[in-house]
C-alpha cells in the first residue's frame, strides 16, 4: 500500500498568516479542491486549481509572488506541493488546516 509522505521542508502558514499576505498582494492562494467543492465554498481571491489537473495547470499559476496551496484541511495541498516539486517548480507553501482552518479562525469565505 501507497503512503504519502509530505515534503520534510514544507512550509505550513496560518490561516491568519494566511490572510494578512493574501490581503496585501503578498502571495498567490491556490486552492486544489475539486470543481465541487470550489463552487460551494472558496477563499475570495483564491486561484482554482484541482490536485486532479494540477499537472496540466501548474505552469499558469503566477511566478511574481510565493504560492501558498489549500484544501479542505491540508492533505491535498501537501501533495500538490510534492507534484509541482516534481515538475520542477519551486512551490513549498501551504495553508495549515485548509479551508477548515480558515472557517475556524472566524475568516470569510465566499459562495
Amino acid at each position: 500500500m501507497f503512503h504519502f509522505v509530505p515534503p520534510s521542508d514544507l512550509v505550513a502558514l496560518s490561516a491568519d498568516e494566511v490572510h494578512v499576505l493574501a490581503g496585501v498582494g503578498r502571495i498567490a492562494l491556490v486552492d486544489v479542491r475539486e470543481a465541487a467543492e470550489w463552487t460551494a465554498e472558496r477563499i475570495a481571491g483564491a486561484i482554482h486549481a484541482p490536485l486532479s489537473g494540477l499537472a496540466e495547470s501548474a505552469g499558469s499559476l503566477p511566478v511574481d509572488r510565493p504560492v501558498v496551496f489549500y484544501c479542505l484541511a491540508g492533505g491535498r495541498s501537501a501533495r500538490a506541493v510534492a507534484l509541482c516539486r516534481w515538475m520542477g517548480f519551486p512551490f513549498d507553501r501551504v495553508m495549515a488546516g485548509g479551508l477548515s482552518a480558515w472557517k475556524t479562525a472566524g475568516l470569510p469565505t465566499r459562495t
